[in-house]
């Protein structure tokens, strides 16, 4: 065995109880903050939860689970593809177009917080503790960088210590900046990026244009609400705003600053957040919706494939405005906002749009349904 194993999770794949391996492996787990993962790595995963397990398995177990797989004939090629060797030594690593699948990526939390300064640690601890674990080994990197640190800083200054922190004047709570990497990123579909949290009292908690239960529908969300009704005359708007469902079913509510002052709007502007919010949108690029079915497509599982970007207002417009439009569906039109939702948010066809991009890419499996709000 090697002196320090490599992990990878499998956030993005399904695990099913009732899967059976093909043959005994011997898989354990590293730390007590991960579990054994499910036997197949080709699976799908069910719609994510706050609660889901989170799974691990070694690059070993990975790759020598499948011992004929590994074994390539000589001179053999796939267009885009080439073999490379793995981190280990023994395995091979796989890239298309210069990117590792998703799912064999390793990460090891570990192994990580052991690579951290103890300020590092000190300052990075809710990022550890809450983000989602595809979303941190894509951006494990990021969050250590000059730029990040100080941002932490700054947050750690505004009262923004640990994840328990109550009756802050920094909104969302600690435990909530990063609710949006709930949404696994091998399943996302569709992206809706917003700009600054909420900044009234018990408004946000994470999610862009979504608030809690029990807190009053905002009115652009009101406008949203109005906009699906038009296309989905069967919906019938919940008294509720909390969007939740939609980030359960492959939606990233993602603003691109994460925190604010209690009421002071654009108060965390320029601190650090946009520029770790374009991270997240290209690490979407990459790999968003990697773990989707394919809907007669060739593009392998593992790799980004093209998502759908709802950019509304030209806030965000601007934060899409680099990406591909052959690969991803970017919608972009007036924002939701009560001064300017009948400018052109309204009427703008856009969730029937991103669905029927959906469903012709991914199939049925790939839509959203915008209608389903229940309580969580």
């Amino acid at each position: 065995m090697a002196e320090k194993e490599d992990v990878v999770y499998l956030e993005d794949l399904d695990s099913p109880s009732e899967a059976k391996p093909e043959a005994p492996a011997a898989i354990a787990p590293i730390g007590s903050d991960i579990e054994k993962v499910a036997e197949s790595s080709s699976a799908l995963e069910p719609p994510p939860a706050s609660s889901s397990t989170k799974r691990q398995r070694t690059l070993v177990d990975m790759f020598t689970a499948a011992p004929a797989a590994k074994k390539a004939k000589p001179g053999a090629s796939t267009s885009g593809a080439a073999s490379q060797s793995g981190g280990t030594g023994s395995a091979p690593v796989v890239k298309v177009n210069g990117l590792q699948a998703l799912n064999s990526i390793p990460f090891s939390m570990s192994s990580y917080l052991e690579s951290l300064t103890d300020e590092q640690r000190k300052l990075l601890h809710i990022e550890c503790e809450t983000m989602g674990k595809t979303w941190l080994k894509l951006l494990k990197d990021e969050i250590k960088k000059p730029y990040f640190i100080a941002l932490k800083k700054f947050l750690w200054e505004e009262g923004v210590t640990a994840i328990e922190t109550k009756s802050l004047k920094v909104y969302p709570p600690p435990k909530d900046i990063y609710a949006w990497s709930r949404t696994p990123i091998g399943q996302l579909k569709v992206v809706i990026i917003g700009q600054d949290p909420y900044h009234g009292r018990g408004q946000a908690h994470g999610l862009c244009f979504s608030v809690p239960h029990g807190i009053s529908v905002p009115p652009s969300l009101r406008n949203i609400y109005a906009e699906i009704k038009a296309e989905y005359p069967e919906f019938q708007p919940p008294k509720h705003g909390n969007l939740t469902s939609w980030a359960d079913n492959g939606v990233l509510l993602l603003n691109t600053c994460l925190t604010v002052k209690a009421g002071n709007a654009g108060s965390h502007s320029n601190k650090g957040w946009e520029e770790f919010t374009d991270k997240v949108v290209d690490a979407v690029d990459k790999y968003g919706g990697a773990n989707l079915p394919s809907s007669g497509s060739l593009s392998k599982p593992g790799y980004g494939r093209g998502v759908v970007f709802l950019a509304w207002g030209a806030w965000a417009a601007k934060r899409v405005a680099k990406l591909d439009k052959k690969k991803h569906l970017i919608l972009t039109s007036a924002h939701p906002s009560p001064y300017s939702a009948n400018k052109g948010f309204l009427g703008n066809g856009h969730f029937k749009k991103a669905n029927d991009w959906l469903g012709q890419k991914y199939g049925a499996q790939g839509r959203v349904d915008w209608c389903k709000l229940d309580v969580v």
